[in-house]
């Protein structure tokens, strides 16, 4: 086995420990990696400036694949609060370094998968016909645009002449604001371009086509945001139709497809969305199969071989400060799982995730959140597994 170097980027709050937590386990399953810890987050900010240091983008652009833990991120007028004296009044903006990292690298395609954990006692439920309970085996993956639509950071607030006149030339611009004054609007773009849309459409085809998933539904708004979700249900269509005939083609509302969430989740495949609404349905997914704390993702540009793997929890930075963490690993372990089969190490990334099947299983070691109880310190007290004892667990049945 090739020995790799691997960027390590912690981030904020609960970031660091599920990733060191994580490095353990794949130490334990065989897995040979140098660690270089990039700089990134909210203490970057505070004393630099700058969440996404250039040294960090220098590292990934040499290295090429990421372990990312969490990120803090808060509003503009508190995070220009909390600068260092220095720096205030130089008009820096805090803008998301998760969010950056993917502009920079161009990472649109990004994958979410949600699947059901047999005997996780946080699996969703429901009655049948005649009143018996079900618990619904769900396997979904959510491709996600990542770096266009609602995130594409194309915004204003009390918009300039050039912005106002362009947007005055639209009719329903006209009657609807026209009458609002101007330093009362703000603006968000949602854009969607043709190059993006087909790439990430096509490679939850590809996924599905690799892993025989019967259908790709993309889970849009097309019958109202006629351009972009239009864009994206046509061109699905065209590319269905030449290119994978044997996987349906669904085409859902977003808002219905929330609602189908609870009702028949094992009908779903793979699911692609743009950046806004992929964000929203795979945390929706990921309540189905016991929360964040087992949600995993990838995100990735096929052309540079840059992709970072990160779980899509936040950095509860109040858990952080806990003298034992009792956050939940296996959000953070999955996703370096979709490291492995990244770079093509399959087996010890099947071993990881048999090893954590087997303890969520047998479940006697179970941390705050499998057990239902509120996250406070002294939860460990009261029979909850801390992160090292879960990650402990994993190591032992590996």
């Amino acid at each position: 086995m090739e020995k790799r170097t691997i960027v390590k980027l912690p981030g904020d709050g609960i970031g660091r420990v599920v990733l060191d937590e994580t490095i353990r386990v794949l130490d334990a399953a065989g897995f040979k990696a140098d660690y270089v810890e990039g700089d990134i987050g909210w203490e970057f900010w505070k004393t630099e400036g700058e969440a996404l240091p250039k040294r960090t983008i220098d590292l990934l652009q040499k290295h090429k694949i990421a372990l990312f833990g969490a990120i803090t991120s808060k509003p503009k007028d508190e995070a220009a609060e909390e600068l260092d004296e220095s720096l205030k009044g130089k008009g820096l903006i805090y803008s998301s370094p998760i969010v950056n990292l993917r502009q920079h690298f161009n990472l649109d395609i990004c994958a979410r998968p949600c699947k059901t954990y047999k005997g996780n006692p946080l699996n969703f439920i429901r009655r049948g016909a005649n009143g018996e309970i079900e618990e619904p085996e769900v396997d979904v993956v959510i491709f996600r645009q990542n770096t266009e639509g609602l995130y594409g950071g194309v915004e204003w607030t009390n918009p300039n002449d050039k912005v106002y006149d362009g947007l005055m030339t639209h009719p329903k611009f006209v009657k609807n604001f026209g009458n609002t004054p101007r330093e009362e609007l703000s603006i968000s773009t949602r854009i969607f371009t043709r190059k993006a849309t087909e790439r990430i459409v096509r490679a939850a085809f590809e996924h599905a086509k690799k892993y025989g998933y019967k259908s790709v539904t993309v889970a849009e708004k097309p019958n109202v945001i006629r351009e972009t979700s239009g864009m994206m249900y046509k061109l699905a269509q065209q590319i269905q139709k030449a290119d994978y005939p044997d996987i349906e083609l669904w085409n859902t509302n977003i808002d219905a497809q929330m609602m189908w969430l609870t009702k028949n989740p094992e009908k779903y495949g793979v699911i692609v969305a743009g950046n806004m609404f992929g964000d929203i349905i795979s945390d929706g997914f990921a309540g189905l199969i016991g929360g964040l704390g087992f949600a995993c993702s990838a995100q990735m540009n096929p052309d540079s071989g840059v992709a970072v793997f990160e779980p899509t929890h936040g950095s509860a930075p109040k858990y952080a400060d806990y003298p034992v963490s009792i956050v939940n690993p296996i959000a953070m372990i999955e996703s370096a799982c979709m490291m492995l089969d990244h770079i093509e190490e399959y087996e010890i990334a099947k071993k990881i995730r048999a090893s954590v099947a087997k303890v969520i299983e047998n479940k006697e070691i179970q941390t705050y959140d499998m057990k239902k109880m509120q996250g406070r310190p002294d939860v460990i007290e009261k029979g909850a597994a801390s992160t090292s004892q879960m990650a402990d667990a994993i190591i032992a049945n590996l």
